[in-house]
Formats: structure tokens, C-alpha cells, sequence
């Protein structure tokens, strides 16, 4: 499918989920930006701004764990530490006492989700299992597109969009390597990085792969964690 189709779909997707979202609201909260590190501190975007943030956080996870997807076990690994994670504070924002203590957003009914992380941790190490290097099996776009997209659904659903932003470092490094690589190839002809997504720069300096792969997991393992830490820092 060519990339405009692929694009498109993803859009009538992500507008879809973000509409759902919003009409299916029930409290305020769950269509406000939670602020992390602050108690009580969040932001109110209104029916246009959150149907588009929904949308691009959405939309911005399909694309960015599927241009990690280039070595083996890359973008699997680090999403399945996200998806635990996401499940964490699904747990707690779906339990109004747990919620209250941890001063974060109490959604009803969000606990239900821990069910669906669960299965994608679950998921993620069994395939890691055939796709750990050497790579017997791989995911392709079919697997990277729609596991970052129900990532950032996740993370609007706990809303915590701005943690998983942070959580997800390892996908935004991939993806403004790229877009770096081409605004600067385009608007100057030289490259930035040897080649992009940026695991390859590394493996063009003489990084083996295995080695690109486990300190990318090892980033990400310290993200999620700086993440979680976030439940108690308020």
C-alpha cells in the first residue's frame, strides 16, 4: 500500500478514536491535559484541541514505534515495558482511592484497560521470543502501525499523554532522526545523521546490532521507570 493510503487510513483511524474519546466522555477530566509533577494542575482543551492532540498523539505512536521496527526486537521490547507501565496507571486511575492518593485523574471504568495491556505484554514477549536476534519472525507495518497506535490510545484513555511522551523517548528519537535527516538533506543536500531512523547511524559508526538494540532497550527501561516515578513525585 502506497505510503499516501497507508497515511490516510491511520487519519480516518485516529479522528475516529479521538471523536469516540470525546463524545464518550463522561467527566470533565477525560478530555483535560493532565500536567505531570503537579498536584491538581491540569489544562482544559475544548472539543477542537483535544479532538487534535487525540488525533496526533494517536497517529504520531503508529508512525514513530513503526520506524523503529529496522532491527530485531528494536520496537517490540520497548513497547511491551510501555504497555506495562500504561497498565500501572490504568490500575490506579481507575480506582477512585488509589487515584485520590496518588493525586492523578480518577477515569471510571479506565481499569478495565490493565486487561488489554496485559495481553500486550503478553503478546509483545511471545513474538520477541521469535524475533529476538537473529529474527525468525518479524511484525511489518500490519504489527508496528497498530501497536503504536493502540499505545496512544492508551495513553489518552489514562490520560497521561505527556508521560508517555516521555516513556516513548526511544520512538521520538527514531522519528526526528528522520525528520531531521530529511529537512536537512532537502533544504541544505547534506545529511545529519549517517543514515536514519538513527539505529542505523549506529550501525554505520560499527555498533554490532545486538549491541544498538540492548542499550535502546536499556533507555527505555529508564524512561518508563522516570515515568512510573512520576505517580509519586506529585
Amino acid at each position: 500500500m502506497p505510503a499516501r493510503q497507508k497515511y490516510l487510513c491511520q487519519s480516518l483511524l485516529g479522528f475516529g478514536a479521538a471523536l469516540y474519546l470525546f463524545f464518550t466522555a463522561k467527566l470533565p477530566v477525560e478530555t483535560q491535559l493532565v500536567l505531570p509533577f503537579l498536584k491538581n494542575m491540569t489544562i482544559t482543551l475544548g472539543p477542537l484541541l483535544f479532538i487534535l492532540m487525540t488525533y496526533f498523539v494517536i497517529v504520531g505512536s503508529s508512525n514513530a514505534v513503526n520506524l523503529t521496527d529496522g532491527l530485531d526486537g528494536l520496537a517490540v521490547m520497548p513497547a511491551v515495558m510501555i504497555s506495562a507501565a500504561l497498565g500501572v496507571f490504568a490500575y490506579a486511575s481507575g480506582n477512585i482511592q488509589m487515584a485520590n492518593y496518588l493525586v492523578i485523574p480518577y477515569v471510571p471504568g479506565v481499569g478495565e484497560v490493565v486487561v488489554f495491556c496485559g495481553s500486550l505484554v503478553g503478546a509483545g514477549l511471545g513474538f520477541l521470543w521469535f524475533n529476538t536476534y537473529p529474527a525468525q519472525v518479524f511484525m511489518g507495518d500490519v504489527g508496528a502501525l497498530a501497536l503504536g497506535a493502540a499505545l496512544g490510545i492508551i495513553a489518552v484513555c489514562v490520560r497521561q499523554e505527556i508521560v508517555f511522551f516521555v516513556m516513548s523517548g526511544i520512538f521520538v528519537i527514531e522519528t526526528v532522526s528522520v525528520i531531521l535527516q530529511v529537512g536537512s538533506f532537502k533544504l541544505t543536500g547534506k545529511r545529519i545523521f549517517k543514515m536514519a531512523p538513527i539505529h542505523h547511524h549506529f550501525e554505520l559508526k560499527g555498533w554490532p546490532e545486538p549491541r544498538v538494540i540492548v542499550r535502546f532497550w536499556i533507555i527505555t527501561f529508564i524512561l518508563v521507570l522516570f515515568g512510573l516515578a512520576t505517580l509519586k513525585l506529585r
